[in-house]
């Protein structure tokens, strides 16, 4: 049987992508110190792999795709086919944020007072690339953790870290003086493997079935009966991805309409459409928008 090889993030992203694949339709088993957790599909072979070191499995062979940061793909300058963008993290669903801080009561205020200055960073090669292209000559040094630290004891002038809500920021007292990029989830492919029509078309599959969870989050299906005197009042009232569907109820004036929604409408919606003559409302979660 053909198998094709996919590579799963380790760390942050494990539990958020192991969760997304299961409302995407495939069940996976993690199991401790087990790089290689069970997926119900035989067409799949899992592995599990740090996301910064994803990119080079991927462009190397050694995966036909993976799951990892634009961020990390970036660093690594790995060649590898971009099958679609996840906007999906550990905490949300929007990107995160590669900042540049410096300690509160640090005299730095822009990136041209780094001249001359030491930076700490996990994302070294981007932020060496970074300077060059703007002509500050720094000190860069990898950082092992606890970046934010660094700064706050002065070990360095400067840091590059990543962040979602900026709440380590605050609570380290720093300041940011400048965003060096956004980056988000994304799924990644090797170009051997796209070009080899079997595995392409299981690549394109598992990518669509993984957009569809996505675009399911936060949005319910709606579904209500409507006398036909009231019809063009309740589905006026109707945000929706495409136009309502409206079928007429077995030898009766009314008629069954069925929408989906953004979730978060939902409450100040219903009582709008009882109030307009909907009536019998339903509303249900969805697992994937296709």
């Amino acid at each position: 049987m053909k198998q094709l090889k996919l590579g799963l993030p380790k760390g942050s992203l494990e539990n958020a992508t192991i969760t997304l694949f299961e409302k995407a339709g495939w069940l996976i088993k993690p199991a401790a110190r087990n790089y290689f957790p069970e997926i119900d599909d035989p067409e799949l072979a899992c592995s599990i792999c740090r996301p910064q070191e994803m990119s080079r499995y991927v462009e190397s062979g050694m995966l036909d795709a993976g799951i990892t940061g634009k961020d990390w793909t970036m660093e690594n300058m790995s060649d590898t086919v971009l099958v679609c963008d996840l906007i999906y993290s550990k905490v949300s669903r929007r990107p995160t944020r590669w900042i540049i801080a410096v300690a509160g009561n640090s005299e730095i205020r822009t990136i041209k007072d780094l001249e001359g200055k030491k930076i700490s960073t996990e994302l070294v090669n981007v932020t060496r690339r970074f300077f060059e292209e703007q002509k500050i000559n720094v000190e860069i040094e990898f950082s092992w953790g606890a970046t934010e630290a660094k700064v706050v004891s002065g070990l360095v002038d400067a840091i590059v870290e990543v962040t979602e809500t900026e709440s380590t920021i605050r609570a380290h007292g720093l300041r940011i003086i400048h965003e060096l990029m956004t980056s988000n989830t994304q799924f990644i492919a090797n170009r051997g493997s796209w070009n080899d029509h079997w595995k392409r078309e299981k690549i394109e599959n598992i990518a669509m079935m993984l957009q569809g969870a996505l675009r399911a989050d936060r949005i319910v299906g709606m579904k209500m009966n409507v006398a036909k005197a009231n019809l063009d009042a309740v589905v006026n009232l109707l945000p929706s991805l495409n136009a309502p569907t409206i079928a007429g109820l077995y030898n009766q004036e009314w008629y069954s309409v069925e929408t989906v929604i953004s979730e978060d409408v939902v409450r100040d919606l219903i009582p709008k459409l009882r109030k307009s003559g909907a009536e019998g409302i339903i509303e249900y979660s969805l697992n994937k928008v296709i």
